[in-house]
């Protein structure tokens, strides 16, 4: 019986994956775009990258999911589950990261832009070569905890219909009636992969120290 639902439940992890580091990647990108604005000397520029980062943050992921899914159709917008699940967990990701770069970049003192001008570097460079490198770092523990909060937002998919590990935990439930083992399973399928993740971020942190001489 456990084999067998473990077998099924499995299935879910690629597509799990799959919506989680697209999301994450769109996300992120897009969260540069928002930090810089956010960062803006036109007003009016920063005002809407704040509304934006501000109002996404508190529609629940549920929300922007049916939204996305069940009210875009109207406007004969119609997307499959797994495009609906992306582009909803992306603006939310999107959201988030511009805050993550946001606080990396003020943990840098100005003094380091300051020096780099000094010795010479334009701005390209000293954002590119000396602040960047920096703010990734602080802000990669960041990244790595939402990251995992997002894979475990991403079992809200199953409520439209994406077959990833919650949806196939659900669908083993109710063919073998064994509603407990299923979700344990599953939980212990989603508690694996932080870890993975958790492990990972950890090596690049340490990695990104030695480079840049950081204890």
């Amino acid at each position: 019986m456990i084999t067998q639902l473990l077998s099924s439940i499995a299935q879910g992890v690629g597509l799990t994956l799959y919506v989680t580091g697209a999301s994450l990647v769109i996300g992120g990108i897009i969260g540069l775009v928002l930090v810089g604005a956010a960062r803006s000397p036109i007003a009016i520029i920063r005002t809407i990258a704040t509304l934006y980062i501000n109002i996404v943050r508190v529609i629940p992921p549920i929300t922007w999911l049916f939204l996305i899914y069940f009210g875009l159709p109207q406007y004969s917008l119609r997307l499959t589950t797994i495009q609906a699940a992306i582009i909803g967990f992306s603006i939310i990701a999107s959201a988030f990261m511009a805050e993550i770069y946001r606080s990396g970049l003020l943990s840098i003192p100005d003094g380091q832009r300051e020096a780099a001008h000094a010795l010479g570097l334009g701005s390209v460079a000293t954002v590119g070569h000396i602040i960047t490198p920096q703010a990734f770092r602080v802000a990669l523990p960041a990244i790595a905890t939402y990251g995992i909060g997002l894979l475990k937002d991403s079992a809200l998919a199953s409520t439209i219909g994406v077959r990833e590990i919650t949806y196939y935990a659900q669908q083993g439930a109710k063919q073998t009636h064994q509603g407990l083992l299923a979700f344990i399973i599953a939980g212990v399928l989603y508690i694996i992969i932080s870890l993975i993740v958790a492990l990972v971020s950890r090596r690049v942190d340490l990695t990104l120290r030695r480079k840049i001489g950081v204890a």
